[in-house]
């Protein structure tokens, strides 16, 4: 039997990947988390071979967490879960530990295939994010300014871009508005911009929303 710990914000979208995923009969969800912090807890005593992270987390993105669960739980198989679209997070998500990377908006059958994928030794890679993989190493792409923000800088970025106040972002990410004004600095700074207007034709440019 897979035991399998679901971490997602989203008790709905929890619900859901819990209904596909009791589907199969060699799976089974032994917890659930709607934060780091319960998913701390819930690793010390829920057995956990494959852990579905989503990766817009509040308070701590999913990446961030990916790196201390890799740390304290080397064990664990991680496969990220984000609606974002595969050419921004996947790569990122694989380079940081994670043995695969599932889109929400998938068919969700997609995530028991993920699970024992990854459970057998194996990366998960929808067919979109193979042919990146196929096309960066075929022909390696010139980078871009935005690789060079942190993961919160990125979401940061993203937000804004989607038109979100800073105190709304603060809000969703569990931060103080204060502390999300320090990151729109840095994104204004690393990309060398002045404005959210900037930002936003930016992220647009670079399909990031």
């Amino acid at each position: 039997m897979i035991h399998v710990v679901l971490c997602d914000d989203h008790a709905v979208l929890r619900r859901g990947i819990r209904d596909t995923l009791t589907e199969a009969t060699d799976i089974t969800v032994t917890a659930e988390a709607a934060s780091y912090a319960e998913l701390r807890e819930q690793l010390r005593t829920a057995a956990c071979d494959v852990l579905l992270l989503d990766i817009n987390m509040p308070g701590r993105n999913g990446l961030e967490v990916l790196a201390s669960v890799r740390e304290t739980h080397p064990e664990i198989r991680v496969i990220m879960v984000s609606m974002y679209p595969e050419d921004q997070y996947a790569l990122r998500s694989l380079k940081a530990g994670a043995q695969g990377y599932a889109n929400k908006a998938g068919d969700p059958m997609q995530l028991i295939e993920a699970v024992r994928t990854v459970m057998g030794g194996r990366k998960y890679l929808t067919a979109e994010v193979a042919q990146m993989l196929a096309d960066s190493l075929a022909q390696p792409a010139a980078p871009v300014p935005h690789e060079a923000l942190s993961e919160r800088e990125l979401q940061t970025l993203i937000k804004i871009a989607s038109g979100q106040r800073l105190t709304d972002i603060a809000q969703e990410l569990m931060l103080s508005p204060k502390t999300v004004s320090v990151y729109r600095a840095r994104v204004l700074e690393k990309l060398q911009m002045s404005s959210n207007a900037e930002l936003t034709a930016y992220a647009i440019r670079n399909h990031l929303i």
